[in-house]
């Protein structure tokens, strides 16, 4: 019974990935070139996300800043989901769905990259940071799931939205972490050679 539930999700798994890659694999490159462009023109990437999507988006900028497979010059990115004492301030004194659209204003600049990192595609604290990266010019790159939801509906024409064409959690969350060495490898590859 176990193996047949270890098979089963591991099956999930490659479908989704295999499906996604045919229904996206044009808008991940453009999301690369896209932080190419934002990296050689002296920008950085910032990166958010609620729960396993702050994680994520921790995993991707400590991949830039340390480095992904080859050694290179370290690149310049912020995830907007370490500093307890900036996410717990903004939340006590303002409201949780302000915490990285505040940061946002704060750090953003209009040669940065947002990547926001959303699941369901819900989450508010995710559209206000969207939000907040359109008022400061910056391209939005939204990794989603399921229908996209209200996150989808937040972006600009200049945005790439990367959804991942499944439901469950577990699912789209295992697919947004291929995406996103994906992306290191083409940054890697396109600055560096590697």
């Amino acid at each position: 019974m176990s193996l047949t539930r270890i098979e089963k999700i591991f099956s999930d798994s490659i479908l989704v990935k295999q499906k996604t890659f045919e229904n996206i694999a044009q808008e991940i490159s453009l999301a690369g070139d896209c932080m190419v462009q934002s990296l050689l023109s002296d920008g950085k990437i910032m990166a958010c996300g609620n729960g396993g999507s702050a994680a994520d988006s921790q995993h991707f900028t400590s991949e830039l800043i340390n480095r992904f497979e080859a050694e290179r010059p370290a690149l310049p990115a912020i995830a907007l989901t370490t500093d307890s004492s900036i996410l717990t301030s903004i939340a006590n004194d303002y409201q949780y769905n302000e915490v990285f659209s505040r940061q946002i204003h704060a750090l953003g600049r209009e040669t940065d990259v947002l990547l926001a990192i959303s699941t369901s595609g819900q989450s508010p604290s995710i559209v206000q940071a969207i939000e907040a990266a359109h008022e400061r010019e910056l391209i939005v790159i939204a990794l989603t799931g399921k229908d996209g939801g209200i996150v989808a509906q937040s972006l600009s024409e200049d945005d790439i939205e990367l959804r991942v064409p499944a439901e469950r959690t577990a699912r789209i969350q295992e697919t947004h972490i291929t995406i996103i060495h994906a992306l290191c490898d083409l940054i890697d590859h396109q600055l560096f050679g590697a």
